[in-house]
Formats: structure tokens, C-alpha cells, sequence
């Protein structure tokens, strides 16, 4: 499987509700630098219910010119969450289900958005 099979893919919690679709992946680099870069690893998928397209990288920073657009992908994009990989219990080609007791982390990796 390859990362683009995932892109879209719904999201359901343990109880098997829907939760949205992945939007976006997140990568940690932290490994030692190699011949070109430093090994980077999944640490999560950017979860959205409302809409199927990505924040543009709006949700990273606090950018907001031109702000017509910025204001239009926040709201769109309302109650987004990162859920980290050690939350996931099983990706599969047609779903990700995530395990009991998983978190809500805010997109912009700033604190936990809300504790499931």
C-alpha cells in the first residue's frame, strides 16, 4: 500500500462511527541525516469531516494573507484533527479504524484538541 491509497480514505472510531476521511499525512524527520536526507516517519493522519481537500498548509503556521482565502480554509476545515499513528489499530485499502481511547491532536501540532 502507498500513501496516496489512503488519501480520502474514512476514518471510524472504535464503536465503528465515522469520524471524516484523511486529508493529509504527517511527517516526523528525526533520524541522523543520510547520503541526501534524514529518514522521516508517519506520525499521523489529518482527519476532516467536512471537507476532502487539504488546508493548503494554512493549518501550519498562523498565516493569514491573503486572508479571503485563510479565513475560507479555516472554516472549511472546522474541526479537523490529527490523530497520531500509535492511535490507529488497522489501516486497511477501504478504512482506518482507530483504537479505544484515542486522542485529538489540533492540526497545527500545538496541543491536543480535545481527549476521546
Amino acid at each position: 500500500m502507498i500513501l496516496s491509497d489512503l488519501m480520502q480514505a474514512p476514518v471510524y472510531d472504535p464503536d465503528g462511527s465515522r469520524l471524516g476521511r484523511v486529508i493529509d499525512a504527517r511527517f516526523v524527520v528525526d533520524g541522523a541525516p543520510g547520503q541526501l536526507l534524514a529518514h522521516a516517519r508517519l506520525d499521523g493522519f489529518v482527519v476532516s469531516s467536512h471537507s476532502g481537500s487539504s488546508f493548503l498548509g494554512y493549518e501550519r503556521n498562523e498565516e493569514t494573507s491573503p486572508w479571503l482565502i485563510a479565513r475560507f480554509l479555516r472554516w472549511r476545515h472546522r474541526g479537523s484533527f490529527l490523530v497520531r499513528w500509535d492511535d490507529i489499530e488497522r489501516v486497511s485499502a477501504e478504512a482506518i479504524r482507530l483504537r479505544p481511547g484515542y486522542r485529538r491532536f489540533d492540526p497545527r501540532l500545538r496541543e491536543s484538541a480535545a481527549a476521546k
